[in-house]
């Protein structure tokens, strides 16, 4: 069986569905400083879908707290 790398399956899972960004593009926007879900909107085209981020916010905000206990313990 093949392993898939984390930066494959970043690229290939979809968090904002209406829009089609990937989890890579989200983790970008975050790493370039977007530290809250309407900043990373702002910054990767996310949540201006038809569901205006009810479905993405959540996973958004959830993917930020997930970074920055990741950072904290580096």
């Amino acid at each position: 069986m093949t392993e898939i790398s984390n930066e494959l399956m970043d690229k290939l899972t979809k968090i904002c569905l209406c829009k089609g960004i990937s989890r890579a593009t989200i983790k970008k926007a975050i790493l370039n400083g977007a530290d809250t879900v309407e900043k990373v909107w702002k910054e990767s085209n996310s949540g201006n879908g038809g569901c205006k981020g009810k479905r993405c916010g959540s996973k958004i905000e959830e993917l930020i707290n997930t970074m920055k206990k990741q950072e904290e313990n580096m």
